[in-house]
């Protein structure tokens, strides 16, 4: 189970996810591979790579496991 969010955490609203990094999101936390979301979305390997780093690094996250315990615990997935 993950832990509560911190208290000191970015409420989801400020995040600011766009449309594609939600999409990405919702499927690294189905457990998708990132060659698997690139063949699913029809964007290169690259940059879904990009957008995983990107969703660490707005989320704080020290890794995917990380990144979606912090997602479902604001109710993004």
């Amino acid at each position: 189970p993950c832990p509560p969010p911190a208290p000191e955490a970015a409420p989801a609203s400020d995040l600011a996810l766009s449309d594609r990094e939600k999409e990405v999101l919702s499927l690294i936390a189905a457990g998708l591979t990132s060659q698997q979301i690139a063949e699913r979305l029809y964007l290169s390997l690259p940059t879904i790579k990009w957008y995983r780093k990107r969703l660490l690094q707005k989320f704080d996250a020290a890794n995917v496991a990380d990144l979606v315990c912090k997602a479902k615990g604001m109710g993004l997935v």
